[in-house]
């Protein structure tokens, strides 16, 4: 049988010719990459106000957009700080509504929007839930045959989402469980947790940078790209410093060449 011969490696180029079949690889690169960033937690963890932070940071003080489906709990929050934005309340939660409402902010240039909250698309009145079981009454009440119009819509929502121009946030409220903590006194007490996101399964794999936030106000990153942020555990987080200033330094750094990785000068050691 005939070997094939070593790959030859060559200088890189700025842009790879097409192939036959019209597909070319290029150099990879962040440039123009925004990002998509999902906060989960229970009710009083401090979602909201830290969401409001990041949006704020990634904005770099421009006004933002929020999709506010909390009843107006982030306007409460307007001004303190120097945080402007403009909010557009949703008192029922289509996904197609967020769809288009996404549109709507792309159209006006806003750089950020925070989604507070995510998880009313889902569960909420008018829904992807609410669609599915509406969607069951074609297939004899089957609900299992309803997620065939629900599961697309859901597709269309998150594809909505990741194909915003500016920045996303979005928060999730999470599924509460009651379990036995030890207190400072060392004495067992039922404490209320937050477990998964109130969304589909899985939807945090959507997104660029996922945390979750407790009921002490404590921010812990389950998953990041961003290697300054990755598995970090931050008391009382302010948004815009802890959050959106290494993750706007990590868009904003080009990839470094093997060449450039050598020639720079070790890390001091202590």
């Amino acid at each position: 049988m005939n070997q094939l011969p070593p790959p030859v490696r060559t200088g890189r180029q700025s842009q790879a010719p097409a192939a036959d079949n019209g597909f070319a690889f290029r150099p990879a690169t962040k440039a123009g990459r925004k990002a998509r960033l999902s906060i989960q937690g229970v009710s009083g963890s401090g979602k909201t106000w830290t969401g409001l932070g990041i949006a704020h940071g990634l904005s770099e003080g421009k006004p933002f957009a929020v999709i506010d489906t909390e009843k107006g709990a982030a306007s409460l929050y307007a001004g303190i700080g120097g945080i402007q934005f403009d909010s557009c309340p949703m008192d029922t939660y289509n996904p197609r509504d967020l769809i288009r409402v996404l549109d709507a902010a792309a159209q006006a240039g806003y750089p950020t929007v925070f989604v507070d909250s995510l998880s009313h698309f889902w569960t909420g009145t008018d829904g992807t839930l609410d669609q599915v079981d509406k969607a069951s009454s074609k297939y004899g009440g089957n609900k299992f045959a309803g997620w065939k119009d629900g599961t697309p819509l859901q597709n269309e929502m998150i594809a909505a989402i990741l194909a915003y121009p500016g920045h996303v946030v979005a928060s999730m409220r999470s599924y509460t469980e009651w379990v036995l903590q030890e207190n400072e006194r060392g004495r067992k007490e039922p404490t209320r947790v937050g477990t998964r996101p109130e969304q589909r399964k899985g939807i945090e794999y959507e997104f660029d940078i996922a945390v979750s936030m407790d009921l002490d106000n404590r921010l812990e990153v389950l998953k990041s790209r961003c290697p300054g942020l990755s598995r970090k555990v931050i008391e009382r987080p302010n948004g815009a410093r802890d959050i959106a200033s290494p993750l706007l330094a990590w868009l904003s750094a080009e990839p470094k060449s093997a060449e450039q990785e050598a020639a720079q000068p070790p890390a001091p050691t202590a």
